[in-house]
């Protein structure tokens, strides 16, 4: 056998990756966390959208950061897009089953994306 055998990760599903995203906005004090559901909702771009906000632009970036950094670091798992980093208004972070939306608290209030999908189930999570 070759010193160089891959190890095959096991297979990350997708409630491990919310939790884990959920856990990574937690250590950043991330705050009115919510999990939509949209699995049921006809039409929907993704199963999952987890929404959050920080209080500056500062720790928008940085709940962005941990969550990409966490990933990446403990499961091989990579965003297939990001758009938003640079302002920092809002943060989004394509996973295909899981949309993380990271806002600013008055971007947040703006575009009212819980109004928009409010046909999916919602969990909310206390601040830390």
């Amino acid at each position: 056998m070759s010193s160089q055998a891959k190890v095959k990760q096991p297979k990350l599903t997708v409630e491990d990756l919310n939790e884990l995203i959920i856990e990574s906005i937690q250590d950043i004090k991330g705050k009115n966390l919510v999990k939509l559901d949209l699995r049921e909702v006809e039409d929907a771009p993704t199963d999952f959208f987890i929404i959050c906000e920080g209080d500056s632009n500062t720790q928008v970036k940085a709940i962005s950061g941990n969550i990409q950094k966490r990933l990446k670091l403990e499961t091989a798992t990579f965003p297939s897009h990001v758009e938003g980093e640079h302002n920092a208004h809002w943060v989004c972070l394509d996973y295909f089953s899981t949309v993380v939306h990271i806002f600013y608290r008055e971007t947040r209030k703006y575009y009212e994306l819980e109004q928009l999908w409010s046909d999916a189930k919602f969990t909310e999570y206390q601040s830390l």
